[in-house]
């Protein structure tokens, strides 16, 4: 997510709407696994970061983002209610969605290529992300808008994320059988 003034978006809607450039579900998906899960972590300072300039100024999102596993839970309850505010029908578990995230972090300490399956992790933010995409989107205060195209920040993460994707693949054809 990325904020910036409205005016400068669209100069044909000048309103005091806030615009933030939204990461849609698939885009999300590639640069989690491409960044090896490290992209969950911007993903939560920039939910928490969201949140903390809405209602609590004295949030601190990157400690949460930081600390992403133990603070999980509440990101993903606190935007069910705020997506259930802006009409969003669908529902999903936040207890199960963090129990998954929880247990995927974790399977990534089991040796190799079995915690490769940890990279799975993604599809337990998916509905968290989808949800704070609607609400965002169909809220009176946010011009919320899924952006389709890849930053330079991204592309960045992209080319890393191939190179790191190539090496790990590597490594594993790599290795004599015994």
């Amino acid at each position: 997510m990325e904020y910036n003034d409205s005016s400068n978006h669209d100069s044909e809607n000048q309103s005091s709407k806030w615009y933030i450039e939204l990461v849609d579900g698939n885009k999300f998906i590639v640069l989690f696994i491409l960044s090896l899960g490290l992209y969950a972590i911007w993903w939560m300072y920039k939910s928490w970061r969201f949140f903390q300039q809405k209602e609590e100024p004295d949030m601190m999102p990157a400690a949460r983002a930081i600390f992403g596993i133990f603070w999980a839970y509440p990101l993903f309850k606190r935007i069910q209610k705020y997506a259930k505010k802006n009409g969003y029908t669908s529902t999903y578990n936040s207890g199960l969605l963090f129990v998954g995230y929880f247990c995927m972090n974790l399977s990534s300490r089991l040796p190799d290529p079995i915690g490769l399956v940890a990279i799975m992790a993604f599809a337990f933010l998916i509905p968290p992300v989808r949800a704070l995409n609607f609400a965002i989107m169909n809220s009176d205060d946010y011009d919320g808008e899924e952006v389709g195209r890849y930053s330079t920040g991204q592309m960045a993460l992209v080319a890393f994320g191939i190179i790191f994707w190539a090496m790990i693949i590597l490594e594993l054809f790599s290795k004599p059988s015994f």
